[in-house]
């Protein structure tokens, strides 16, 4: 049986590919760090959430040029946001990834540490960024549409390399040693996998990464004791064919986090990390899932089942966050959204403008061990304080809400 790393290695200097490097970590921000985490430590909860934040770009370097200046219209709605809500830690999805991590240390100082509309700031003194598999040429016509060119083609779809990238900001501090990334684990050696069958050569097969963009375990000190940010962004469930590549492969980049955490080691015993290390989250072990997963437990184009996965997982709980603003939109905007099964009030993203409706599609779901005190979605009916920062079509932020739970330290 081939070694995967090694495959991963020949198969990228083949095809000039680059592997990308190991992550680096934005320095901490100039500031007393000690007194940050002594404040922190009087408190008795963890605020945790996720952000699909929409601060993407149409051009590599856009995101920095755009957040070099205090003066961004997004951004500045997307920090008071931020600042409104004051999780400890933060996921931002579709944050466009830059080798020298400009983008996230200028939102952090030009955004983040201003305040918003007379909002407290919003003070991280630690930030984990790492690379991203948008946007990277894989060499292949992966669409099989006659042509090897553009997004589809690339190992994660995007325009240019980092492009919907990720970033984690923490007010407590990254465990930088323990960090593990899983950008290279290639789908092919997930065992039963869901991939499309005859629909890549096995040329293909050897250079496809699972992750659309990456997925990375990201320990954050809390107490002396750690908590593990398990963060990721699988891709859209469209935008594919009746193959149902895209659908695929979000089913199997969700499957990952359930593997990952099983009780079971012969079940993430298949995982190997970036570094070569190969297995998953020892039993025990404190950590909560986050992120955009792109998929509804009922509604939605996501194959069947695909969230449950997580949900149904016998080391994951689900905090089942709501808000009043999901049920008024829903009954606002109509359309498909009369047709769904499930409740609005757990929606998170607004389809509005779009054939899916509004659907809940992003997660922040602890470990059994830790004790959920309270959770939300920030999704304010019109007219109350933060209604003019999500917004109607087109949205001042984002077309998904911030998801957050109260975690009892």
């Amino acid at each position: 049986m081939r070694t995967p790393l090694a495959a991963t290695v020949a198969a990228a200097l083949a095809l000039s590919v680059p592997l990308m490097a190991t992550p680096a970590f934005s320095a901490p921000a100039e500031k007393p760090a000690a007194a940050t985490a002594s404040e922190k430590s009087q408190q008795e909860t963890l605020k945790v959430a996720t952000y699909n934040a929409s601060l993407n770009r149409n051009f590599e370097g856009q995101l920095v040029q755009d957040l070099s200046t205090p003066d961004n219209v997004q951004a500045k709605a997307v920090a008071e946001v931020i600042q409104m809500n004051q999780p400890d830690v933060l996921l931002i999805n579709e944050f466009d990834y830059d080798s020298e991590h400009r983008a996230a240390d200028l939102f952090r100082t030009n955004y983040l540490e201003v305040s918003q509309n007379g909002q407290d700031i919003a003070e991280y003194p630690y930030v984990y960024v790492a690379p991203s598999n948008t946007g990277i040429p894989s060499g292949f016509d992966l669409n099989n549409n006659g042509v090897v060119s553009g997004g589809d083609d690339a190992l994660g779809f995007g325009l240019f390399p980092g492009q919907y990238g990720m970033v984690v900001y923490s007010k407590y501090p990254i465990l930088e040693d323990q960090v593990r990334t899983f950008q290279n684990f290639l789908w092919e050696d997930m065992p039963n996998n869901a991939m499309p069958e005859g629909w890549y050569t096995d040329e293909e097969s050897a250079i496809l990464p699972l992750s659309s963009k990456s997925h990375w375990d990201v320990p954050v000190q809390v107490d002396n004791k750690a908590v593990h940010a398990l963060v990721s962004h699988p891709t859209p469930p469209t935008f594919d064919g009746a193959e149902d590549r895209n659908g695929r492969r979000n089913h199997d980049e969700i499957r990952f986090w359930a593997d990952y955490v099983s009780s079971f080691k012969k079940t993430s015993a298949y995982i190997y990390d970036d570094n070569g290390s190969f297995g998953g989250l020892k039993a025990g072990e404190r950590f909560v899932i986050m992120g955009d997963q792109n998929a509804d437990p009922l509604d939605g184009d996501s194959l069947d089942l695909a969230i449950d996965q997580l949900l149904d997982h016998k080391r994951i709980q689900d905090p089942l966050p709501t808000s009043k603003g999901a049920v008024e939109a829903a009954e606002l905007q109509g359309g498909a959204n009369a047709t769904h099964l499930a409740d609005p009030a757990y929606d998170t993203a607004d389809f509005a403008d779009g054939a899916p409706g509004n659907l809940r599609a992003d997660y922040v779901l602890p470990s059994r061990n830790l004790v959920v005190e309270e959770a939300g979605v920030f999704w304010p009916t019109q007219g109350e304080p933060g209604s003019e920062l999500t917004g109607v079509y087109p949205f001042p932020t984002s077309d998904h809400r911030l998801v957050w739970v109260d975690l009892k330290k």
